[in-house]
């Protein structure tokens, strides 16, 4: 992957998306919102994936554009197979947005860590029981901090090792990227000209930045991207015409901030051996057959 700056791309640039559908998790606020509403803009139709459908519906209110709003919650298991057991029709582009950071210990009510199920595992689910319906891409957000990620595969889920919650969110994120990397592969096994493309916001100042109890993030204020320029790595991945297995993020230092360049991921989420292995883990986490 080459690095290529696209200084001089913003929203206005997107290109017409009308008979376009896009589905976007935890668009209810933040970068997913923004996503939604410039997608919207341009054309598309956007269905939003949210924990809180009351909250989203209040969220678009004249915005322009067409939303479909739909009960989603990517960390319960069983709200991701109802969202794609009830899907009909074609999408052409899935985001996977919704995250956590940085968060306590907690269980959801699988019993799965809460924050690597959110990240990772359930995007995970929720991509492999959609695939049949997308037919361009399907869009990765994970963050520059993958960079400082290590997963031990015989605890993904953070049952032996004692809890960190900046560690596990290291690790869901380099999670994101290896599955990205080995989404891809089999869709090139396959002959799929479906793509599968990394997007990294840099640090936005979102709800997501703002919860962390990292001081480390807290003092890094000064790097950040506001959101609506965040925004813009997802919209570039989401629309342009980038390889499979690209990873856009900010330009500027460290990644943390500026205009979406094609960029690469850290060493670790370019490992086609772990990324095999994680994906048969990850299956087996959640009982799937996306073997």
């Amino acid at each position: 992957m080459t690095s290529c700056t696209t200084t001089s791309w913003t929203a206005n640039d997107l290109p017409e998306m009308t008979g376009r559908t896009v589905v976007i998790t935890g668009a209810g606020r933040g970068l997913g919102l923004i996503t939604a509403r410039e997608l919207a803009r341009a054309g598309a139709r956007v269905v939003l994936g949210v924990r809180d459908p009351g909250k989203a519906r209040r969220a678009v209110v004249g915005l322009p554009g067409t939303f479909d709003i739909r009960p989603l919650d990517v960390s319960d298991l069983t709200s991701v197979r109802a969202f794609a057991d009830s899907w009909s029709g074609d999408i052409d582009i899935l985001v996977n947005n919704a995250g956590v950071m940085d968060i306590p210990a907690a269980r959801t009510a699988d019993g799965l860590d809460l924050q690597t199920t959110t990240n990772h595992t359930g995007p995970f689910l929720l991509t492999t029981s959609l695939l049949g319906h997308i037919t361009d891409r399907v869009v990765h957000v994970t963050s520059e901090l993958h960079k400082q990620g290590r997963i031990d595969l015989a605890d993904l889920d953070w049952r032996t090792r004692k809890h960190n919650g900046m560690r596990a969110y290291q690790a869901s994120k380099l999670a994101v990227v290896l599955f990205s990397l080995e989404l891809q592969r089999r869709l090139t096994a396959t002959g799929s000209p479906v793509r599968s493309v990394l997007a990294s916001p840099g640090i936005a100042r979102t709800t997501l930045a703002s919860h962390s109890r990292s001081n480390v993030i807290n003092r890094l204020t000064f790097l950040t991207n506001d959101p609506e320029r965040g925004a813009l790595s997802l919209l570039y991945a989401a629309t342009q015409d980038v390889p499979g297995n690209s990873y856009i993020g900010p330009d500027g230092p460290g990644g943390f901030r500026g205009s979406p360049a094609v960029r690469r991921p850290g060493k670790a989420g370019l490992d086609p051996a772990m990324a095999g292995r994680l994906w048969e883990a990850t299956a087996d986490l959640v009982g799937t057959v996306a073997r």
